[in-house]
């Protein structure tokens, strides 16, 4: 079997994996959701397949698929890849999850980690847990190996404290005793491929940076980075009833999540181990 990846969802970091894995000589595939994107993306030399959840893909297109990897959210009725293709995909090596540290729900800012036990509070953390568990039973059924990865919030490129603050939508809010964990979407990519080095039983990564920290606090840097004045801080109970309802429940659990186990056993070195050098890169980056 070559080494062929294939990933459910080629948005925001999957597309980042997928660069970097052909970059290391993967043969490559995966899904997007609109048939304009996939034209693009095959114009880009990336195989893409429109895919919606509902209907099953061509066999011909996880042919000899060696690992899959699945970075879609899950719907209501579960996640969207195994419900339409798992009779495909019971011949890959590798099957990897991007999830959420979502999954350990609220720890009033106490640290977490890959033992915490999981209690999710949001409906969306549930899902995941949920699918968490859908993959790692195709993996005992199928004897490949498993990596779920746990994510924090994800920032980078075109979607970052930067990109609001030159947007005019970056708000400084105050909530005392309220900390994010965050990853860099570079970092999501090196572990992944670095997970995918693995051959045998199943592994669980946080996959976070070295600095949780108050949402305020970043937004201070990107304006600082940026030479601008920092405004001042909105306390909690004047910002949150303006919030939509997404935005608020962000805000309704903190924690600090810890990373010890994907640098000492997975042996990654973080490009950017905090939210300081990552909107640097990003500011370099611009010019």
């Amino acid at each position: 079997m070559t080494r062929r990846l294939f990933i459910f969802g080629l948005g925001y970091s999957g597309l980042e994996i997928a660069k970097l894995a052909r970059a290391q000589g993967w043969d490559l595939a995966g899904t997007c959701t609109t048939a304009e994107k996939a034209e693009r993306l095959r114009a880009a030399g990336i195989e893409a397949h429109p895919f919606d959840g509902t209907a099953a893909l061509p066999a011909s297109a996880l042919a000899d698929t060696s690992h899959v990897l699945c970075t879609i959210a899950p719907k209501e009725t579960g996640d969207p890849a195994l419900g339409s293709c798992r009779a495909l995909l019971g011949r890959a090596t590798w099957l990897g999850y991007l999830s959420t540290t979502g999954v350990y729900g609220d720890h009033g800012g106490g640290w977490v980690d890959e033992a915490t036990p999981t209690k999710p509070g949001q409906a969306r953390s549930v899902g995941r847990l949920a699918a968490e568990q859908a993959w790692r039973d195709l993996a005992q059924e199928t004897g490949a190996a498993l990596d779920i990865l746990r994510l924090p919030g994800i920032y980078g490129p075109g979607r970052s404290a930067i990109d609001q603050v030159k947007a005019g939508t970056a708000r400084r809010i105050d909530k005392p005793g309220q900390f994010f964990s965050r990853i860099h979407v570079e970092d999501i990519a090196n572990a992944a491929l670095a997970a995918m080095a693995r051959t045998d039983g199943e592994a669980l990564w946080n996959v976070a940076d070295d600095l949780p920290a108050p949402n305020s606090e970043v937004i201070a840097h990107a304006f600082e980075l940026l030479g601008k004045p920092v405004p001042p801080a909105i306390p909690w109970e004047q910002a949150a009833p303006a919030m939509s309802p997404m935005a608020r429940s962000f805000y309704m659990e903190s924690r600090r999540v810890r990373n010890d186990r994907l640098k000492r056993d997975l042996g990654v070195v973080l490009r950017y181990p905090t939210y300081r050098e990552g909107l640097k890169a990003i500011v370099d980056a611009a010019g």
